[in-house]
């Protein structure tokens, strides 16, 4: 193993280090100060880092991306070299080969796969080919992910493929609620959802529900941007409900988790989704939660009966289930949203996944040691 202080090095190579990107606070930022952390982009961040990451920027195009990979590469060794997205893999790869460093660089590649099958467009299930050909290691964020893919494919990685759930990150949203107020004094039902705001989260269908689900008395409040932003208001004010929708679009990360210990109710009604942090974030902020009725969502509510679970265009049924939670008392709602809680805890923090993850990257660097000894 090569370390620095006894401290893992890991590169990560991630689209952008940005406020909203889950690779980034899920895999770099909490392990910081146990792991030494580097982290290569395609995108330019323009905020600061901590000084405990090194971070070599992209500046948007690819011969930055290479340029910025180069030198991550000859910064230092690693024991691992983590990829997350389909595009920064492909060219990976296809630099170390051009640049003759590949068979060198193999045995350490970790990639893993954030979503399920049926929501990459071809262009990147076309790039994951040489991907699942070429890495040493494949991890899904998911079971659910890993079932969606046909079974060519899971051939094709083989012995290599593993499963590492995803998380949330405990910590770091109980010290961003510690001070939020739990009682609920006001008369307004505040529901929220949290997305980026594109076909297949199907915010039209949550829009209709809220509608059908008639109380003026409630607000329904969108986190997240997207192309859809500029149409889903215009749905908005089509159906009456441009005083009680509010879309805010991207807000920092804290201020997410304080909107949901705040909020009554979360509502996904996605098509499609790897195994979704920001439900998982909502539901450890002590959110009740209902969702739509795909693969990683039951993963999530497996064995449980206080998560709804409705067909993504089940439009009265999304409204018939908004206005049962409305008609609870809140301290039912506050029962359910422990529980909520209680799962993520149990069976979704980020302890465990990094865990998982750690049992990954020390089977690669036992085998180095192998190969280095014999």
């Amino acid at each position: 193993m090569t370390t620095l202080n006894n401290k893992m090095n890991l590169l990560h190579i991630i689209v952008s280090a940005g406020e909203t990107n889950c690779q980034y606070n899920e895999h770099c930022l909490p392990v910081k100060d146990r792991r030494n952390i580097t982290i290569c982009t395609y995108f330019d961040r323009k905020d600061s880092t901590p000084e405990e990451i090194t971070l070599f920027n992209g500046d948007n195009s690819l011969i930055g991306f290479w340029r910025a990979l180069n030198a991550a590469l000859k910064f230092q060794k690693y024991d691992a070299i983590h990829v997350h997205s389909p595009i920064t893999g492909f060219l990976f790869l296809l630099g170390a080969i051009l640049g003759g460093g590949y068979q060198k660089i193999k045995p350490i590649t970790v990639y893993t796969v954030h979503n399920s099958y049926p929501n990459f467009p071809l262009k990147h299930r076309i790039l994951m080919i040489p991907i699942f050909l070429g890495f040493q290691e494949l991890i899904f964020c998911s079971h659910a992910c890993l079932e969606s893919f046909p079974h060519w494919w899971k051939r094709l990685g083989g012995h290599k493929i593993n499963v590492v759930q995803n998380a949330a990150n405990l910590n770091r949203i109980d010290r961003a609620i510690s001070d939020v107020e739990r009682t609920n004094s006001r008369d307004q039902f505040e529901v929220i959802s949290v997305g980026r705001l594109i076909p297949i989260k199907n915010f039209s269908t949550l829009l209709k529900a809220f509608q059908k689900a008639n109380d003026l008395h409630s607000q329904l409040t969108l986190i997240g941007d997207g192309k859809l932003r500029e149409s889903l208001m215009q749905e908005s004010d089509q159906l009456n409900l441009h005083d009680r929708v509010s879309i805010i679009g991207l807000v920092p990360r804290d201020a997410v988790f304080q909107y949901s210990a705040r909020a009554d109710l979360f509502v996904s009604t996605s098509r499609g989704e790897g195994l979704p942090v920001a439900v998982l974030e909502v539901m450890a902020s002590g959110c009740p939660v209902i969702l739509s009725d795909i693969p990683p969502h039951r993963e999530i509510a497996r064995k449980v009966d206080f998560i709804p679970l409705l067909d993504p265009n089940d439009i009265d049924g999304f409204a018939r289930e908004i206005k049962r939670f409305r008609e609870m008392s809140r301290e039912q709602r506050l029962d359910i949203g422990r529980q909520c809680r209680k799962i993520v805890e149990e069976q979704f923090s980020l302890d465990s996944m990094h865990r998982g993850y750690t049992k990954i990257y020390d089977r690669i660097s036992e085998k180095q040691l192998t190969y280095v000894m014999r």
